[in-house]
């Protein structure tokens, strides 16, 4: 898998700039960048091929990721998705759980019954792709679930300091929802998180969310032990002259 997976050409009607950053942006968010393996490199020449354009405005739109975090423009070495370290990611995730336990907390009082019905149906709506192992549709459920809460909390700045680390944890959550059953366990979170809602309770509506969240980060921490490895992959060898089998962060998760 790599991110040419992802694209087809770009028609000519469109702000060519802009639209060709969208177009990498999202192409990106769609990969499992921590998947063993995922190939990061992106090469000018061949998303310009890719998306039938020349390559300025592949190089615009790259400047544009790199200043996202989004990419890496390593001197004499090329362009690559970038991947945030465990430690990074850990510190995201308490980031999110702080954030969104407090929206909870808000949206017990601000969101109307009729938002909250709203909720209930689209968790139960896809709480059936879980048990059927349709991971990645059931990730992205999963992820405008978290999402809707942050709406609901009624407050435009915890929705848009929540929406810069969702672009980082789009990629987290994808590939952790298909670890240890996680995608079983959210469901029964997600129902006492939304029974908390409507008893408009916030104490325990922002204990639910926070804990919730915070299980995923035990879980990264205790399970994702090598993901620095598959960062040095992309060199070839890791500092001793030893190459890296990616297999090992797949041994890792499994443990």
């Amino acid at each position: 898998m790599s991110i040419s997976d992802k694209l087809s050409p770009i028609a000519v009607n469109f702000t060519l700039k802009d639209h060709t950053y969208e177009v990498l942006r999202d192409a990106i968010l769609e990969m499992n960048i921590y998947q063993p393996g995922v190939d990061l490199r992106l090469d000018e020449r061949t998303l310009a091929e890719q998306l039938a354009i020349s390559r300025t405005p592949i190089r615009e739109a790259l400047a544009r990721l790199a200043q996202d975090g989004l990419v890496e423009i390593l001197p004499r070495k090329g362009v690559y998705v970038q991947r945030k370290s465990r430690d990074e990611i850990l510190e995201m995730v308490v980031t999110w759980a702080a954030l969104e336990s407090m929206a909870a907390r808000m949206a017990t009082a601000n969101a109307s019954d009729t938002d909250l019905r709203a909720l209930r149906r689209f968790a139960m709506k896809h709480s059936s792709d879980a048990a059927k192992a349709e991971l990645v549709e059931y990730s992205d459920a999963n992820i405008e679930f978290h999402q809707s809460i942050l709406e609901l909390s009624g407050c435009k700045m915890l929705k848009t300091t929540a929406d810069g680390l969702f672009m980082h944890m789009h990629a987290v959550r994808r590939r952790a929802m298909g670890e240890n059953d996680r995608a079983t366990r959210s469901v029964v979170d997600h129902m006492k998180i939304i029974e908390a809602l409507e008893a408009r309770d916030p104490n325990l509506a922002s204990r639910l969310v926070r804990e919730h969240t915070m299980r995923l980060h035990d879980h990264i921490k205790r399970t994702w032990t090598r993901l620095e490895n598959l960062d040095q992959k992309r060199l070839g060898e890791d500092s001793d002259g030893t190459n890296i089998n990616s297999n090992a962060e797949d041994s890792a998760a499994a443990s």
